[in-house]
């Protein structure tokens, strides 16, 4: 059997176990497992797995994951999402659609604490959807932009997909983080304006409100200082130079923490949580790590990757083409994997085929940041597009008198603003890498 025969193989054997829901780190494990044995032989496969682990799991870089994980669990046991949606909901709820608004003005606050877009999801839907079903919200739209605005939760830093890229890449985390900074604003703006449109176009999907009185919505900006603080401790401290990002997710921890107990919200239960919630969501990440550790170190062997890099390199398409259809890709394979997944699996086999083209003349450094956010973006459509879309699996789990084909028709406004962002971000690499420039120079 030929090492290219073998590869494909192994990709097709882990689809199969996909589709039986096996856990998709064991999904990639073994058929990697199995092409690494059947390429080399038992005693090369035991010696890999002897020492593939440790590499992996002694890289000091990769504790940035769980520290913003830790952010994230204790700000939401902290309250400090309920206090986000308050004070929006205070500013915007009495527009028509206004909550709808506030739910997508308190996931990208939220994400700015949290890196996650299931626990954003989860988080926001817990405290925005009761709300919004007693004003009379339509289930389309509540589910929907809950959703949509839970994928802010990767856009805009941290972001644990964007950590996960820098690593594999060897990219500078900070820089990647300042290029996703433009591209996230631009998400959440632009979902405000879908609500603001799917409303004027029905507007029975979201009655009008009263107006919140001025000194009730000053007492709930208030509440949100907490958030302020914490982002501009970690964000300003990692790029004033005072800590790296490893560093500044542990005091972004430490933060969240304080302020969990200042509010006097977070108690011993919630602190458990918070830990427990930190330790399962970190050893399904570093399993999926060591699965795809191996897939791709069987695919190495094959030279499948380096074959790629050169039959891409080679084709009389324009490069921006290539790109475009490496996107596809990723929405497609969005349907039966998760963010982390993709990630892992398809990087090391991609991203040498898309820094050999030429693209709009940027240097290695750029181009892989500026791939980079493209890529990020692309895997936030997952969460949200049919067949799969987690977010909304998430979603409609918390809303469970909602039909998911409801949420799902509610989402398509979305995804069309989502296919524009991207066509921009493709076209206008300065979108991803202005900011970049201004900081770094």
């Amino acid at each position: 059997m030929s090492p290219t025969a073998v590869g494909l193989a192994m990709f097709a054997g882990m689809l199969l176990l996909m589709a039986l829901r096996v856990p998709i780190a064991a999904a990639m494990f073994i058929p990697g497992a199995l092409g690494y044995w059947g390429l080399t032989n038992e005693a090369a496969l035991l010696n890999q797995l002897k020492g593939s682990a440790v590499a992996r799991l002694t890289v000091y870089d990769l504790s940035v994951i769980p520290l913003f994980l830790l952010m994230g669990q204790f700000a939401t046991q902290g309250g400090l999402s309920r206090a986000l949606f308050k004070a929006a909901a205070a500013f915007v709820g009495h527009i028509r659609g206004g909550l709808g608004m506030a739910s997508i003005l308190s996931a990208g606050a939220f994400g700015a604490v949290c890196g996650s877009s299931v626990a954003t999801s989860a988080t926001i839907t817990q405290v925005a959807y009761p709300e919004m079903k007693a004003q009379g919200y339509h289930g389309r739209l509540s589910t929907a932009a809950l959703a949509a605005g839970g994928t802010l939760g990767i856009l805009i830093p941290p972001s644990v997909p964007l950590v996960v890229y820098a690593i594999l890449t060897e990219q500078n985390i900070a820089k990647l983080f300042a290029a996703a900074m433009i591209p996230g604003l631009m998400a959440l703006a632009g979902y405000l304006l879908v609500i603001a449109l799917v409303v004027r176009a029905r507007p029975g999907l979201a009655p009008a409100s009263m107006a919140t009185q001025w000194h009730e919505r000053w007492r709930a900006l208030g509440g949100i200082w907490p958030i302020a603080a914490i982002f501009c401790l970690v964000f300003g401290g990692i790029y004033g130079g005072l800590f790296s990002p490893t560093e500044g997710a542990a005091v972004g921890a430490i933060a969240a923490l304080a302020a969990g107990l200042a509010r006097r919200e977070l108690g011993w239960q919630g602190f458990r949580r918070s830990l427990l919630g930190t330790a399962e969501t970190s050893a399904m990440v570093f399993l999926i790590f060591l699965g795809a550790d191996m897939m791709n170190a069987s695919l190495a062997l094959t030279a499948m990757p380096a074959a790629l890099a050169a039959w891409v390199g080679g084709l009389s398409v324009p490069p921006l083409v290539i790109v475009a259809a490496i996107l596809c890709f990723y929405v497609i394979l969005g349907c039966v994997m998760d963010e982390l997944s993709m990630l892992l699996l398809t990087i090391p086999v991609i991203f040498p085929a898309v820094m050999a083209l030429d693209l709009w003349g940027l240097a290695a450094e750029p181009k892989a940041i500026w791939f980079g956010i493209l890529v990020l973006v692309t895997v936030g459509i997952g969460l949200i597009a049919p067949p799969v879309g987690l977010n909304v699996y998430v979603v409609n789990n918390i809303a469970k008198d909602v039909p998911m084909s409801e949420t799902y028709k509610g989402v398509f406004p979305f995804l069309a603003w989502d296919a524009l962002r991207v066509t921009l971000l493709l076209l206008f690499p300065a979108l991803s890498l202005g900011l970049v420039r201004l900081l770094y120079g």
